[in-house]
C-alpha cells in the first residue's frame, strides 16, 4: 500500500496520523477534553451522530479552530439534491472528511462528489456497518455476505467520483486491489484482547493497516482506557510496526 497525503500534508502519513479518535460522548464540554488531551497523539477526530446533536456546528467549529482534523461522520443518506447541499454545508464548515451512505446509490454519490469538487473537504462512502453481519444483511432482504456486498458498494463509489469508502478492516484488501489510489477508513478496529462491545467484522490496528487501510477509527479502546494518552501511543506503535513490514 502506498502511503496517501493528509490534509494539508506534505509528507507521507506518520503512524499517528492515521488514527481518527472517535468522538463518541455526549457533550461539548467533554469533547474539547478528549481534544486537548489527545490532539498531540492522533490524526483527527471524528464528530459524530450523538455529538453533532446535542453541540451541534459550534463544538465543529472548535475542534477545528484547535488545530484538529474533523471527520464529520453523519452518514448522509436521502435524494441526490437533499445530500448534495448537506455535503456543501460541511465543505462550508471546512471539515476534512465526511460521508454519504453507498446505498443511497450512484446518483447521489455523484452529487455528492460534485457538491465539494474544489473544495478540501473529502467525502467517503460507507459500504456496510461493521456491526452488521450476514445474518443482519439477509434479514432486511439482501441476499450477499458484508464481503460480495462491501465490494459492489466500493466499486459504485469508485465510479461515482468519491474520495474513498469506509469498510471492516476485513474488506480493506480487497478494496485495496480494486482501488489502489482510494482512501479507506476502517472502523470496527481493536487492540489484541480488547471488548468487542457491537462490532462484529473487527481486526486489530496492525491488521486493518496491513491490509491496506489508511486510516483506522478508535473509540472506545482509547477512551475507556486507564490512560487514553498511552493507549493511543500504543496503537500508533503497532501501527508503525505494520507498516515497516
Amino acid at each position: 500500500m502506498g502511503d496517501r497525503l493528509g490534509p494539508g500534508k506534505a509528507h507521507p502519513l506518520r503512524a499517528k496520523e492515521r488514527i481518527i479518535f472517535a468522538l463518541d460522548v455526549p457533550d461539548a464540554t467533554t469533547a474539547l477534553g478528549l481534544v486537548k488531551k489527545l490532539g498531540p497523539h492522533v490524526g483527527g477526530f471524528k464528530v459524530g451522530m450523538e455529538l453533532f446533536t446535542a453541540a451541534g456546528p459550534g463544538l465543529v467549529e472548535k475542534i477545528m479552530s484547535r488545530g484538529a482534523n474533523v471527520f464529520l461522520d453523519l452518514k448522509f443518506h436521502d435524494i441526490p439534491n437533499t445530500v448534495a447541499g448537506a455535503l456543501r454545508s460541511a465543505a462550508g464548515l471546512g471539515v476534512w472528511l465526511t460521508n454519504v451512505h453507498a446505498l443511497g446509490g450512484y446518483e447521489m454519490m455523484r452529487h455528492a462528489a460534485e457538491a465539494v469538487s474544489g473544495r478540501d473537504t473529502k467525502v467517503i462512502a460507507v459500504t456496510v456497518l461493521t456491526s452488521s453481519d450476514e445474518a443482519t444483511l439477509n434479514r432486511v432482504g439482501i441476499p450477499h455476505t458484508p464481503g460480495q456486498l462491501v465490494q459492489t458498494l466500493a466499486t459504485l463509489a469508485k465510479e461515482a467520483g468519491v474520495d474513498g469508502v469506509v469498510a471492516s478492516p476485513l474488506e480493506a484488501k480487497k478494496i485495496r486491489e480494486l482501488w489502489p489510489d482510494g482512501m479507506i477508513v476502517t472502523p470496527g478496529v481493536r487492540p489484541a484482547g480488547a471488548d468487542m462491545g457491537d462490532q462484529k467484522r473487527v481486526a486489530t490496528p496492525a491488521g486493518a493497516i496491513g491490509n491496506g487501510a489508511d486510516y483506522i477509527v478508535v473509540g472506545r479502546p482509547i477512551r475507556e482506557a486507564d490512560d487514553c494518552v498511552k493507549a493511543a501511543n500504543d496503537i500508533a506503535l503497532e501501527i508503525s510496526g505494520a507498516l515497516a513490514n
